[in-house]
């Protein structure tokens, strides 16, 4: 009787030593990103066991766009999802960053609201438009939008609201128009009456989105930023394998349904590895320079950037 409690305990001893020694393997990492329906693949990396199954320890933090390289420069985060063109701008700014895989395209996922009698961007000049704070995602579609239609961001009035805050003024009535993207969209869709939607990224395709991480990091850190691409990627997987449950867990983040899940998601397509590649070959290179473009002339960055090979890293979607 004595042999065999000794040998259970032995073996409870060994177990708990075997697991703390996995979970001191397990490299932490706290990630930077919103409640925007194309990060939902990384809150299925985490609720679904795919970081640990690639021996990282995710701390998935919601932050706004527009804090989120504050958080980035003071190191509370080590890496951060968020637009191709804010990537652009942070590292302009003073706040490196380097991206090392793309999350998704919108495709009719970012739009601009405006009321019915409004029929073109030439209607919206001296209108108040709500949109979130310049260096954000929204920020930048509006000024895409105005730019591509000869106007600026000085021919309209801007107020300061989040994606959620804006559609919501929006369709109670306060505003002229507002710049939103999904769930929150959806929003609009669902109360024609309050207006229509001018235009989406169907129209103008400007809101590309990818995980980048500090530079001093990624280099410490390859094989965890391997895991974190990984993951990504296993998640896609899981989306097409296991469809009705994957929408479930996204969905319950963003306090959706798993069937209402799928329809905001319809509007953007995620990127697996093959697409990745194909991006980082030439695409994402293009569009950073079309962008710093209109950073600069929308004000958020002061200067041209010096070097766009530094905002980016290749090797973690081979």
């Amino acid at each position: 009787m004595r042999t065999s409690l000794l040998k259970t305990a032995a073996l409870v001893a060994l177990t708990a030593t075997l697991s703390t020694a996995a979970q001191a393997q397990e490299t932490k990492l706290a990630l930077g990103m919103s409640g925007w329906t194309g990060f939902a693949p990384l809150t299925l990396a985490d609720k679904a066991g795919l970081f640990k199954k690639h021996g990282l320890d995710v701390d998935i933090k919601m932050i706004p766009q527009k804090d989120r390289h504050l958080a980035l420069a003071s190191k509370a985060i080590q890496c951060a999802a968020t637009t191709v063109e804010t990537h652009v701008a942070w590292n302009t700014n003073g706040v490196p960053i380097v991206q090392i895989f793309q999350l998704d395209k919108s495709f009719g996922a970012d739009g601009i609201a405006v009321r019915n009698d409004v029929k073109s961007f030439a209607d919206l000049k001296g209108k108040t438009i709500a949109v979130s704070a310049p260096g954000t995602a929204p920020y930048f579609g509006l000024a895409w939008m105005l730019s591509k239609n000869g106007m600026g961001m000085k021919d309209v009035k801007t107020v300061s609201l989040e994606p959620q805050p804006a559609a919501q003024a929006f369709v109670t009535g306060q505003n002229d128009a507002a710049m939103t993207y999904e769930p929150y969209l959806s929003t609009v869709r669902a109360n024609p009456t309050a207006g229509k939607i001018l235009a989406t990224t169907l129209d103008y395709p400007m809101v590309m989105d990818t995980v980048g991480c500090a530079p001093e990091w990624l280099k410490a850190n390859p094989k965890a930023a391997q895991g974190l691409a990984n993951a990504y990627f296993d998640a896609l997987e899981m989306i097409k394998a296991e469809p009705a449950k994957a929408n479930e867990i996204m969905g319950a983040a963003v306090k959706q349904s798993g069937e209402q899940f799928a329809k905001s998601s319809a509007y953007l397509r995620w990127q697996d590895k093959a697409a990745n590649q194909k991006f980082f070959a030439g695409e994402l290179q293009a569009f950073m320079k079309d962008a710093a473009a209109i950073l600069l002339d929308a004000g958020v960055i002061r200067k041209a950037p010096d070097n766009f090979d530094a905002m980016f890293d290749t090797s973690f979607i081979k």
